[in-house]
């Protein structure tokens, strides 16, 4: 009897739980304008109401529930809140350690510790998603994290993780020790296709929610890049992932590591330093979307002496007209900077860069929001502010589709209908 009064007072419980959440308080945001991440343009008077974790009603003068909070965001323009898409959360910029240092020197619980303050310091900033390809030798540790995020026990944007990376044998890093010495290396490495089967499925089950690919690096230190995996070897590493329901991204620098990557049907395509008019007129064609990671050489090119100013160093001039091939190309353009390679929070300079290079502010902001969701399969509940999606929204001051640098200005952040500051 005390067995069936328990399962009893379980079965209310949820029902009343049930109910509970359907009478969740509402919030009606009162913006100066809202930019819903879709259509490229700033509404000015319009409001968001949202309810639980979603967003219920979007638009103008729209009817205040009774018991409402409302929250004046006077000046300030509501838009979907960012998707980073391409980071490293358990490396740190290379002026403060040099990445062979983090990988070979600092304890994996010293990486996590700066990990968990990385994803804080991005979700301030108003990125409340992330892809993150790789934790460069930190092993697994991304799938601890993410789940601390989503059982709440540390703030941090939904993160989706790549795990360890893949790369071909004796090609990644570091290097420079003594032939024959096993060194640990920033990523898993394989040779061969059913090696590299084995290390896709073997990611996965270990929590991988993308796979990402070396097709290019340097054998030596020293070295031009070159192509490294074989065609046979990303298209057996691509077939493996997406029979297992996982998008692939590929590291590729080089004319040939592009060709591959594109041949073998990949998602997403990192850096593409090397392309050409012809290698993204395929990548267009395939509908494979490009992370330009424009921050990383300029930050990369600053810590070696660069002011910023003209003439850029080669590898900024390489980047930047990639870039430019990429947009003239209509390549579909995922927003990524390779953060970690300079501070986590500073994730919008990538998006300055961009606009920049030639996209116009609200181009790179859709980019940032709504494109980043498509291409990273997020869509059906984040990258826009519309009724029936999660509410990941943030304020930022001013107006960004006029300047950019507005979306440095932060004044609010909500993920998933919790406010994670607001300022007064």
């Amino acid at each position: 009897m005390r067995g069936w009064l328990v399962i009893l007072a379980l079965m209310l419980a949820g029902q009343g739980s049930v109910a509970f959440a359907a009478e969740a308080p509402a919030i009606l945001l009162k913006p100066v304008a809202v930019f819903d991440g879709v259509d490229g343009k700033r509404h000015p008077g319009w409001q968001v109401l949202v309810r639980g974790d979603s967003i219920v009603a979007v638009g103008p003068d729209l009817p205040v529930p009774p018991e409402a909070r409302q929250i004046e965001l006077s000046g300030d323009t509501l838009m979907p809140g960012m998707i980073e898409g391409h980071s490293h959360l358990f490396l740190h910029p290379y002026n403060e350690t040099s990445w062979d240092d983090q990988i070979l020197h600092e304890p994996l619980a010293l990486r996590t510790a700066r990990a968990v303050s990385h994803a804080r310091a991005t979700l301030l900033a108003g990125f409340t998603s992330e892809r993150d390809l790789g934790t460069e030798g930190a092993g697994y540790a991304d799938v601890g994290l993410r789940s601390a995020i989503e059982q709440g026990i540390v703030p941090g944007p939904r993160i989706s993780v790549a795990t360890r990376a893949i790369v071909a044998l004796g090609a990644y890093g570091p290097k420079g020790f003594e032939p024959g010495i096993s060194v640990p290396q920033g990523a898993e490495e394989v040779s061969g296709v059913d090696s590299i089967v084995a290390a896709v499925r073997r990611q996965i089950a270990a929590g991988a929610d993308w796979i990402k690919l070396y097709a290019d690096y340097r054998w030596r230190p020293g070295e031009e890049s070159r192509a490294t995996l074989s065609l046979e070897e990303i298209k057996a590493a691509v077939a493996a992932a997406h029979d297992a329901g996982r998008p692939v991204a590929v590291h590729a620098s080089t004319a040939e590591g592009m060709r591959r990557a594109i041949e073998a049907g990949v998602d997403t395509i990192e850096h593409g330093y090397g392309g050409t008019p012809e290698i993204f007129a395929a990548m267009a064609a395939k509908g494979i979307a490009l992370c330009p990671t424009l921050a990383a050489s300029d930050a990369t090119s600053r810590y070696r002496g660069w002011d910023g100013r003209e003439p850029v160093p080669p590898s900024v001039q390489i980047n930047r007209r990639s870039f430019s091939m990429a947009l003239a190309a209509g390549v579909p353009i995922c927003m990524g900077g390779d953060v970690g390679v300079f501070a986590h929070g500073d994730n919008a300079r990538e998006m300055e860069l961009m606009v920049a290079g030639g996209m116009s502010p609200a181009q790179v902001i859709v980019a940032a929001t709504s494109g980043n969701a498509r291409w990273f399969r997020l869509s059906d509940r984040l990258g826009a502010v519309k009724p029936g999606m999660l509410a990941d929204i943030i304020a930022v001051e001013g107006d960004p589709t006029s300047d950019i640098r507005a979306l440095r200005r932060v004044r609010m952040v909500m993920k998933g209908g919790d406010l994670v500051f607001v300022q007064p």
